[in-house]
């Protein structure tokens, strides 16, 4: 199987304007995937410094019960520099994250469907550049999910500034009509500020119903994985097809 770099430029003509951006991250949760499917136009935000302890190189599954932490390791030198150069100076961390998907989910209903992919992605490829291998997975799965969209990079942009200044020059750069952000935006963005150049701005929320998660407390804030390996397709029920969940509470899939 062969995972080869996508090209940045849009795949396919946009009409619509209603557009994202966001920093790429390790086999995001589920609200990462709702604000793509919500969009026409999703662009990878990663010419940005890299954030320590964040959601870029790691995340977290439920063992038996408890939530887990897997990190990809990377050098000190990450916090320095952008997402999209931020290298990973070995492999050895690829075996040890398939075991671990093996361990949480291979009882799950629908592991089997997606193993092959994992496997060929985590044991028969060397990932050298965080970013790139982050948009291969992300994009994977938003193929699975159904989710019709365009993908971009910002780093074709050339956007200036920083903050608010450097989305405002994202948006005009794209012509949208409508931005979506995570409700952290608000803390820096200014609704006006977007009016002013003719931009609806939104913030996301976050409202997602539980779903059988096996043994321990129900975590929202885990792997989109949890979700494909318990539920496959209809997993979007639990994400943005919330009514159409006919599922007993009570049910664990086959999955612990």
């Amino acid at each position: 199987m062969e995972f080869t770099a996508m090209s940045s430029a849009p795949q396919r003509p946009c009409t619509c304007l209603r557009v994202a951006a966001n920093q790429s991250n390790y086999l995001p949760w589920k609200g990462y995937f709702d604000i793509i499917h919500d969009v026409d136009l999703f662009f990878f935000y990663d010419d940005v410094k890299y954030t320590k302890d964040d959601w870029r190189n790691r995340n977290v599954v439920k063992m038996n019960g408890v939530p887990v932490w897997f990190t990809i390791p990377i050098g000190k030198e990450a916090v320095t520099q952008r997402i999209c150069d931020v290298q990973i100076p070995s492999s050895y961390w690829q075996l040890k994250h398939w075991r671990t998907l093996n361990q949480c989910y291979s009882k799950c209903l629908y592991f089997a469907q997606y193993a092959p992919y994992f496997e060929d992605f985590y044991c028969r490829h060397t990932w050298t550049n965080l970013s790139e291998m982050n948009q291969v997975l992300i994009r994977q799965v938003c193929a699975w999910l159904g989710i019709d969209v365009v993908f971009g990079d910002s780093r074709d942009l050339h956007l200036t500034g920083a903050k608010q200044e450097r989305v405002l020059d994202f948006v005009e750069k794209v012509e949208a009509t409508s931005l979506l952000a995570g409700p952290a935006a608000r803390a820096y963005l200014d609704p006006a500020e977007f009016a002013r150049r003719n931009t609806d701005l939104h913030f996301k929320t976050y409202q997602y119903p539980e779903y059988p998660q096996g043994k321990g407390p129900f975590w929202h804030n885990v792997s989109i994985v949890d979700l494909l390996f318990r539920f496959g397709p209809d997993c979007t029920h639990y994400i943005w097809d919330s009514d159409l969940i006919a599922v007993s509470s009570n049910e664990t899939y086959g999955c612990t």
